[in-house]
């Protein structure tokens, strides 16, 4: 069995002039990256990996899964490929996941992640909001196989306000 844990970035600011690869989080995004990540944490297994894009509003989120999770730097990987908004880079991601890593966490963007959610889940799920946590499990061995899974759970942060 295969699990996928994604996570859309929190909230960015726009209040900063820098190209959108660099734009932090806002403070909303912090809180609610400090919230959803400390709650996941409790309620689901620990990924064995966590991957992220290397935007900058998507490496802060995940850096919080990772205090959460207690993840080692070995354990937590930058990709560039992740930065991604039509999913097909994505899924190239998930497809070409190495078979020993059993749970995986991915860190990104939409409209990417609610694509690719709504793709390999059995749940429609209209828009994953910023911060918001999808859990797919796949009845397969390979990562490369995988195709419609079950949709276990979303947590998005105005569930845990």
């Amino acid at each position: 069995m295969k699990t996928l844990y994604m996570v859309r970035h929190a909230k960015s600011s726009w209040e900063h002039d820098v190209i959108d690869h660099k734009r932090p989080l806002k403070k909303r995004g912090n809180n609610d990256a400090i919230l959803v990540s400390n709650y996941v944490s409790k309620e689901v297994k620990k990924p064995k990996k966590i991957i992220s894009s290397d935007a900058v509003r998507a490496l802060t989120t995940a850096q919080y899964f990772k205090k959460a999770f207690n993840i080692t730097d070995e354990n937590f990987e930058v990709n560039h490929t992740l930065y991604d908004f039509s999913g097909h880079k994505v899924m190239d991601i998930i497809k070409n996941l190495d078979d020993s890593l059993n749970r995986v966490m991915i860190v990104g963007h939409n409209h990417a992640f609610t694509s690719v959610a709504n793709m390999l889940g059995n749940k429609y799920i209209d828009n994953v909001p910023t911060c918001g946590f999808v859990e797919i499990q796949f009845d397969d061995s390979q990562w490369n196989t995988i195709s419609t899974g079950t949709t276990v759970q979303t947590i998005f942060p105005r569930d845990l306000k």
